[in-house]
């Protein structure tokens, strides 16, 4: 079986080879084929993977391209994990946003706009060569903005995939450690988008547990969010509802005081990761290194490949287990389209992942969802055709974005920054005054 990561130069991909280890016998690799835009990151990255699969006995062999089509054809799956226009494209989406007084963190607000323009086209053009050169694949998209992503994928190719985030597996992991269970005690009653969900009930062993796990939660909520003003917030919001929230609700339920804290830090989130990273490479080279350093837990993505092998793990084994993905709707969400991108609770096998039906969401959550579904499917839309006018309409649906007249010259300079990963289209046509 061959495996495709594409991007396979990120921080991330060791802890991804990592979590191949556990899981051999029932995910049969022999191939993994790392392809990235960047030779020397990825000559590094592959080199430590090879490294890693020597110290385990070398049960599948690592290959490295640059050529996307070689790296897809005939693999059963392709992992997505990439950066268009690398770290910097994400410090430059973090200042802009601080130019223009919002949060531009980078998978929402205008951060995560900007990255789904950037991305979207080239996630679907690898979907069109799995299409052509692995037919039968699964596109796992590790890629954020995850649900936006997926969503481009459901609506524009006709490759099976499968949208995944970390958050879901962490808040899991959290509830083994509270009740000392496993993993599959777990069962989440968990609704939303990706990085804006809730977690409504939740089960150990069949019993329901939910009051206590909110508790525990917002006793716990300290390792959330470490700016008390946002964690006092945030734990009213969760205690009112009776819900775990994503961790990045609170761009949405404090947007206020995060765009205040953001704008005190000395440098962007972005530019922590280059330091971050620069340590990491420093590691990945040393040749007496043979395995994820643990430095790696300070890039974030923890429980990453938890999540990524037991997603290929049913997939491959058809064992129609419930998981938290991003996927099709189709119909699973009442008052979500059928064709939108959700993260919920899905079957997953064979056929890829089946979203279990749910009640419709409680008012107090449904609007806001509704509001950001628009706007990611506005993004979806103006990503895919180039148009500057559906952009800004995107935008406009956006609640942490400025007003219209504000709308208009952010959009003015997102689009000059990222001219270069943009299609031609998008400066043809000019937004209404």
């Amino acid at each position: 079986m061959k495996i495709a990561i594409i991007g396979g130069g990120s921080s991330y991909t060791p802890e991804l080879i990592d979590g191949l280890f556990s899981r051999l016998d029932a995910i049969p690799v022999t191939e993994v084929w790392m392809m990235d835009i960047d030779p020397t990151r990825l000559a590094i990255t592959a080199g430590l993977s090879r490294r890693m699969a020597e110290a385990h006995g070398n049960p599948f062999k690592v290959y490295e391209t640059t050529d996307m089509r070689e790296a897809v054809t005939g693999a059963k799956y392709v992992c997505t994990q990439l950066r268009v226009g690398g770290i910097q494209a994400r410090i430059a989406d973090e200042k802009l946003g601080l130019r223009h007084n919002i949060i531009g963190q980078e998978t929402t607000g205008v951060g995560g706009f900007a990255k789904a323009l950037r991305t979207i086209p080239r996630i679907l053009e690898i979907a069109h060569a799995m299409e052509e050169l692995a037919p039968e694949g699964t596109l796992c998209n590790f890629t954020n903005p995850s649900g936006i992503v997926t969503e481009a994928l459901v609506k524009h190719s006709r490759i099976q995939s499968v949208g995944l985030c970390n958050v879901p597996i962490c808040m899991i992991m959290d509830i083994v450690k509270q009740f000392d269970c496993t993993v599959d005690d777990v069962q989440l009653d968990y609704v939303g988008l990706n990085h804006l969900s809730w977690v409504k009930g939740v089960t150990v062993a069949g019993k329901d547990v939910t009051d206590a796990v909110v508790q525990g939660f917002i006793e716990r909520a300290d390792e959330e969010w470490s700016y008390e003003d946002v964690r006092e917030n945030m734990k009213l919001a969760m205690g009112k509802l009776n819900m775990i929230c994503n961790g990045y609700l609170q761009y949405f339920y404090c947007t206020d005081l995060c765009l205040e804290h953001l704008k005190k830090k000395a440098k962007t989130r972005g530019e922590e990761v280059v330091e971050i990273e620069k340590s990491l490479f420093a590691k990945y080279s040393q040749p007496e290194l043979h395995e994820k350093p643990p430095e790696l837990s300070q890039r974030g993505g923890a429980h990453y490949s938890t999540a990524a092998f037991r997603l290929i793990s049913s997939l491959e084994n058809d064992t129609n287990d419930a998981q938290i993905v991003c996927c099709k709707n189709n119909g699973a969400v009442p008052t979500l389209d059928d064709d939108a991108a959700v993260e919920l609770s899905a079957s997953i096998g064979r056929d890829g992942a089946k979203p279990l039906l749910q009640d419709p969401p409680p008012f107090a959550i449904r609007g806001l969802m509704q509001q950001v579904k628009a706007y990611e499917s506005l993004t979806v839309e103006a990503a895919v055709n180039g148009d500057r006018d559906t952009a800004f309409l995107a935008m406009l649906a956006n609640p942490i974005m400025p007003n219209a007249k504000g709308c208009e010259r952010l959009l003015d300079e997102l689009l000059e920054i990222n001219k270069p990963y943009l299609q031609d289209t998008f400066f043809k046509t000019a937004v209404s005054a």
